[in-house]
């Protein structure tokens, strides 16, 4: 039999067994996210146990707090790296991480702008009344409608995905007699270092024009230069620049600065190509987070700085002017101001073949403990998706026990729905426990979904000592509600 409390050999090398299963790794958490004097999880000062009986759980937890300083934390970074440069940088959140009219209006309070990809995001930024000036539209396969009412709102910029869709802009902004704004999103052909759905820059997926030579049928042309050139020749689209996006969850800043370095060498040709000035240049974003102590997020300064020194570099070796630079955090801003809080429902042990053990010994077989929570994948589709790892803590108290390898799983009918792959939890954990899932801002609740009919988990903000919903969690009503057969009973 193996001892709780040493390291398992079913757990990955990167999980350690922790020194306390109290402890908070802060990279994880949101700053006022602390265990109060007798170890309950609070955050603001506001204890897990009072959430649990106001709201219910699930249940994401943000710390409006933390929100806003992330965000004024990059606009201030990249504000005094890109200074001497031009003069300061945009900031677009990126709401596809997560998007309601609380989090819209604290984006555009910290003097951030908003990126949305769909005519909903756009509709939420329209409710919470941000200008149409501060806001981009990206998508791949933006519909009519959605185009319609980019222009209906004076948009700041419409990133284009494809020859296709320039055309249709140009074409809609013709027929209405006005004038689109238009960023040519563009694949580097970049490699990032990040699961192979979320790394979009590459030639083989469904984003932007490739600056590949070969990728088109006009000879001796990408497809990037022949969108530059059709925009140019378009006269009702105004043509700002070029827009990468080279994927998500990303700690090194080597392929942003590649990136940077060969859209500044396209810009400059096509400048000399077309004798035209593209006055911005999106380097979107993509910079990762700490879900579990083995992840090494940087500071907001320091990838500025790093970006900041190459697009300087790289602007004087070509001998032309820094265009605007503009970039698009979400995950970054929103991920770690959020945990999600669930209550423990069944346990069950099952033995586990391992190859060898600690002492060379074959076939022998070890404990895995599964802890079952009262959400699951609906309201956290990425490990399924992406194979992604997150971190969990016992919540409701400080537990003395011993760590036990663990794994945390929802309550849906599929044998994929694991929250928590791999964590150690106290041996004492049981039915009734609150556990905290930190690192949920970002793609959980947007992605979230009803399958198995459960409801859609609420969204609570902190600040200042006192938790209101900003997203009120659906109820079986609301489902049925949109069930014509139920509504004709």
């Amino acid at each position: 039999m193996q001892n709780s409390d040493a390291a398992s050999p079913l757990a990955p090398e990167w999980l350690a067994v922790p020194e306390d299963v109290n402890a908070l790794h802060a990279p994880m958490w949101a700053e006022d996210v602390q265990r109060t004097d007798d170890g309950e999880l609070a955050i603001d000062g506001v204890p897990v146990s009072e959430l649990k009986a106001q709201f219910g759980t699930p249940l994401f937890v943000m710390s409006e707090g933390d929100f806003r300083a992330r965000a004024r934390s990059f606009k201030d970074a990249f504000d005094a790296a890109f200074d001497d440069i031009c003069g300061g940088v945009d900031v677009y959140y990126a709401g596809k991480s997560f998007l309601c009219t609380a989090v819209a209006n604290w984006v555009a309070q910290e003097g951030l702008r908003l990126d949305t990809c769909s005519g909903g995001e756009l509709a939420v930024a329209a409710r919470a009344g941000i200008s149409g000036a501060n806001l981009g539209l990206h998508g791949n396969n933006k519909s009519d409608a959605e185009i319609n009412r980019a222009l209906d709102m004076k948009l700041g910029r419409i990133v284009v995905d494809s020859l296709d869709e320039l055309e249709r802009v140009a074409k809609i902004a013709s027929g209405r007699g006005e004038t689109a704004k238009v960023m040519l999103r563009l694949t580097p052909g970049v490699h990032a270092h990040t699961h192979e759905f979320i790394a979009t820059a590459h030639e083989d997926q469904k984003f932007g024009l490739s600056m590949a030579e070969d990728s088109t049928e006009a000879v001796g042309l990408s497809a990037a230069e022949e969108a530059v050139a059709a925009a140019t020749s378009y006269p009702n689209v105004e043509l700002l620049g070029l827009h990468c996006h080279i994927g998500s969850q990303i700690f090194e800043p080597d392929g942003f600065a590649v990136a940077a370095e060969k859209l500044l060498g396209f810009l400059a040709a096509m400048q000399e190509k077309y004798s035209i000035v593209l006055p911005e240049l999106d380097l979107g974003g993509g910079y990762g987070i700490a879900y579990t102590p083995a992840d090494t997020p940087r500071p907001p300064a320091e990838i500025a700085q790093a970006m900041a020194a190459v697009v300087r570099s790289k602007c004087a070796e070509l001998g032309i002017t820094s265009p605007r630079i503009s970039i698009e955090p979400g995950r970054a801003i929103v991920g770690t101001s959020t945990f999600t809080l669930y209550e423990v429902g069944t346990l069950k042990t099952v033995r586990v073949d391992a190859p060898v053990d600690a002492d060379g010994k074959e076939n022998v077989t070890f404990p895995r403990r599964y802890v079952s929570v009262d959400g699951g994948m609906s309201d956290n589709a990425r490990p399924v998706l992406y194979d992604a790892d997150y971190s969990a803590i016992i919540a409701s108290r400080a537990s003395d026990a011993v760590p036990q390898l663990s794994r945390v799983v929802g309550k849906h009918c599929e044998s994929g729905d694991i929250v928590v792959r791999d964590v150690y939890l106290p041996e004492d954990v049981a039915a009734g426990d609150l556990l905290a899932v930190p690192g949920t801002g970002a793609y959980c609740w947007a992605l979230s979904s009803n399958y198995n009919y459960l409801a859609r988990p609420g969204v609570v903000a902190v600040r200042d000592g006192s938790a209101r919903l900003i997203v009120r969690g659906e109820t079986e009503e609301d489902l049925l509600n949109r069930d014509m057969g139920v509504a004709n009973v």
